[in-house]
């Protein structure tokens, strides 16, 4: 049985099946149809279409802030511009509340490139930001940038006045620039605030002179993990217990499975085949709610990893390795019983069997670092396996490559434990 928005979706299937999909056939589309086909197209076609739609700004504001954020990563940053232009100020901050950190901390680097990409969105972009963006964060971004002298009620000297110092908007405040080669993007920063926020502009200068970096960073970090909390992002301190280790052999589904609507969901990329035990699975057992759950589950495991957040390509290999433990971990339960699969989708809570993917697949890793070998796809295949967590040697596979992958299917897992048994002492 399908749904209406499955036929929807089945109709533009067919219709491209026809004939290409032109700038003038998109444009003609439902904005519901336009985002579905927008998630079978190649990235830059996406952009290419967004860019060409008279309405593209408010097709661009219906796109899930993380479905935007892995569009934009994928085309790259400086190639994406025109998304950026286009995207709402809530999802600007989504994408820098993702970019601007490294785990708990605050990257400088990061912030400065950031604010390039927002400078060469235009100053109507700029302006429409600020009010966005915590003061603290832009507290952040700039201390490392300027140093601030003079101030309101303060008596400034002559000699003040005619110190060195890189410039001054309003006889006032006085500024020098720490790095030169930052020095033209941040002023351009600092004019456009001036001219166009006075208020924040005042805050920030008074903020320079007296705030203290930790407490900043530290609330900075606060209203950052209250945002994406809101869009179904864990701190990480919950994200890392995704990796808890459960004993398979003790297993049982509980059955009492209770979503209490963690954020929202996401159209994240489908990997591992359309084919696979999890997607015939989730073809049958599919809700909004799992669709949310699954979502969250993704987005705990990038959290936890952290580099992910800002590399597309390890962002893809967690999304491997997500769908691989559950994939594993459903096999395991239901032994290739489709309905049986679906029932433990809809009463398990999905974390709960990524925990038992990754459990079934981490002892492999302690076995193969008690074994050695000279022989080179040997070697290659163990140390994969003694990586935390452990990787597949794709020259396993028929195609022999000469890589690794996540574990996809309890096989892989069989797989790796029969060489393993052959190689042990």
């Amino acid at each position: 049985m399908t749904s209406k928005s499955d036929d929807n979706v089945i109709s533009i299937d067919r219709a491209r099946a026809r004939r290409p999909l032109t700038e003038k056939g998109f444009i003609s589309l439902t904005v519901p149809e336009k985002i579905e086909t927008l998630r079978t197209l190649p990235a830059w076609r996406q952009m290419d279409l967004l860019l060409a739609d008279p309405l593209g700004r408010g097709l661009v504001e219906e796109i899930p802030p993380q479905e935007l954020y892995l569009l934009v990563k994928e085309i790259g940053e400086t190639d994406a511009m025109g998304l950026w232009e286009l995207a709402s100020p809530e999802q600007r901050t989504f994408i820098l509340d993702l970019e601007l950190w490294e785990k708990w901390n605050f990257s400088p680097a990061k912030a400065y490139e950031w604010l390039n990409h927002l400078l060469e969105a235009g100053e109507s972009v700029v302006v429409e930001q600020l009010p966005h963006l915590d003061l603290e964060l832009l507290l952040l971004m700039l201390e490392r940038e300027i140093s601030v002298g003079g101030g309101i009620g303060e008596l400034v000297s002559d000699d003040e006045r005619t110190a060195e110092y890189d410039h001054t908007f309003d006889n006032v405040y006085f500024i020098t620039f720490r790095k030169s080669d930052h020095a033209r993007a941040v002023g351009t920063f600092l004019d456009i605030v001036f001219r166009n926020d006075r208020e924040l502009y005042l805050g920030l200068m008074e903020g320079i002179k007296g705030e203290l970096e930790s407490e900043l960073e530290e609330l900075a970090y606060h209203f950052r993990a209250g945002r994406l909390a809101d869009l179904g992002f864990p701190e990480l301190d919950d994200a890392l217990a995704l990796y808890a280790r459960l004993d398979p052999a003790s297993f049982a589904v509980e059955g009492d499975k209770r979503l209490a609507g963690e954020g929202t969901a996401s159209h994240l990329p489908a990997v591992g085949g359309s084919d696979s035990f999890l997607q015939r699975v989730l073809a049958r057992a599919g809700s909004e709610e799992i669709d949310q759950e699954l979502t969250y589950l993704v987005n705990s495991a990038l959290v936890a990893d952290g580099e992910a957040l800002h590399d597309r390509d390890v962002m893809e290999q967690i999304f491997q390795r997500v769908h691989g433990y559950l994939n594993i971990a459903l096999e395991y339960l239901a032994d290739g019983d489709e309905e049986r699969g679906a029932e433990i989708i809809r009463t398990e809570y999905l974390r709960r069997l990524f925990q038992l993917g990754f459990s079934i697949v981490m002892p492999l890793r302690s076995r193969a670092e008690r074994i050695s070998s000279d022989d080179y796809a040997t070697d290659r295949a163990l140390r994969g396996l003694k990586e935390t967590p452990p990787r597949y040697y794709r020259a396993l596979d028929p195609e022999g490559v000469d890589s690794y992958r996540e574990f996809r299917a309890i096989a892989d897992v069989k797989r790796a434990e029969e060489l393993l048994r052959q190689l042990r002492p």
